[in-house]
């Protein structure tokens, strides 16, 4: 699907417009696999692509964008809330990109991100319900539609009472896309409890094991293939195959795996100690921390059901949009490589001090490397000190940042 409007740029002049960009090492482990850059995404990527090595390089990546809600979102002494917070906390960042401009911000990103990704890559990308239904239009031009895979709805916090016109609102949505049609997968599963192991498994053997009943057949029918033809005489149901072919089902029967009704009717019997739990569906459940970090940031748990479904150890797990480093630390304890970028400095602060808390567990990949993005013709002392100028409090943040290093 091919979409325009007046703020599209063709993709072939997307990278000469971003200004070139060089990484100086600012902290942590130099020449570490997992870094944590703050610049300008688009910069960064880019530098990323053509310079640093990483073009088809990357496995997962999870970004959490603005959503161009149209509000500045602040930070507080010891409050993160996006709802309560005062004009006197400062910005962590402005939300104030929208309509045509900011899917145009969104989709120079995605054409970056998608030479990023490997070809078993995958990409998440978590919006809400008012902007992501075109989001999704701008990714369908970028990766394919024949590279989506899901709408996932979280459940995102608790009923609202608010009294206003319309259904209450609790939920956001991740709209899931990957590069070609063979990513990473590992079958996440939800574990069930004992009550539910009851419901579902309710025969027993004569030494008590536990076990249900499954048809042999299943929907559509086979013409020519085996699982089409008769086993014991019988045909499957009209409309249906068989879901093994009749030697299958031989085999299956001898090792007594087959339970037989009063009425000649096969079954396959599943045991309810080699269950592996239920297949993950694509409504979730993880509400938002209620003492968050930084406004906006997400349940932990989410992202690692995301890292572990699409990545595999010591895969590349980036996050452009990383803010309070949520995607970095999840992917650190599941044992993947990260790359997180903000430029938000509210968002360096605290990514810096969470990961650092980090290195003090026994993760292999805690060690990263901390690095700021400076254009590329800034060589001299004089070129990078007026840089430093350009945050909103120079002198405090770096003494901050500083401070988060040496923690």
């Amino acid at each position: 699907m091919l979409i325009d409007f007046v703020w599209k740029k063709s993709e072939v002049n997307i990278l000469p417009s971003i200004p070139a960009v060089q990484l100086r090492h600012a902290g942590g482990k130099i020449g570490a696999d997992s870094k944590l850059i703050k610049g300008d995404n688009l910069a960064v990527l880019k530098h990323l692509s053509e310079d640093g090595g990483l073009k088809g390089m990357v496995d997962m990546i999870y970004i959490d964008p603005p959503f161009a809600t149209n509000n500045i979102f602040r930070i507080g002494e010891g409050r993160a809330n996006s709802i309560s917070s005062s004009k006197s906390d400062r910005i962590a960042y402005d939300d104030s990109l929208n309509g045509m401009e900011y899917l145009e911000f969104l989709r120079e990103r995605f054409v970056l991100l998608k030479q990023l990704l490997s070809g078993q890559g995958s990409i998440y990308v978590h919006i809400d319900y008012k902007i992501g239904h075109y989001v999704k239009i701008v990714m369908d031009d970028v990766f394919g539609e024949e590279n989506y895979i899901n709408d996932i709805s979280r459940v995102k916090c608790n009923p609202k009472n608010f009294s206003r016109v319309g259904f209450g609102n609790v939920k956001d949505l991740i709209l899931f896309y990957s590069k070609s049609g063979d990513p990473i997968w590992n079958e996440p599963r939800e574990k069930m409890d004992e009550q539910q192991m009851e419901r579902l498994f309710r025969k027993s053997e004569a030494d008590g094991r536990r076990y249900t009943t499954v048809p042999l057949h299943a929907p559509g029918e086979t013409e020519n293939g085996e699982t089409g033809q008769p086993w014991r005489g019988m045909k499957p149901p009209k409309g249906r195959h068989w879901r093994s072919p009749p030697s299958e089902l031989e085999r299956l029967d001898k090792t007594g795996l087959i339970e037989w009704s009063k009425n000649g009717v096969p079954r396959r019997k599943i045991y309810a100690d080699e269950n592996t739990g239920r297949k993950v569906q694509d409504v979730i459940e993880y509400k938002d921390p209620q003492n968050p970090s930084y406004p906006t940031e997400k349940n932990i748990n989410l992202l690692k059901l995301f890292i572990a479904a699409s990545s595999n150890p010591n895969s590349i797990v980036l996050d452009c949009f990383c803010g309070s480093g949520t995607t970095l630390k999840a992917a650190q304890e599941l044992g993947r490589r990260w790359i997180g970028i903000d430029q938000s400095d509210e968002a360096i602060r605290i990514a810096l001090q969470r990961l650092r808390k980090e290195q003090s567990t026994p993760h292999a990949s805690a060690a990263f490397e901390y690095l700021e993005a400076v254009p590329a013709v800034a060589e001299s002392a004089s070129d990078l000190s007026s840089m430093e100028t350009t945050t909103s409090h120079p002198k405090k943040m770096r003494e901050a940042l500083r401070a988060a290093l040496s923690e």
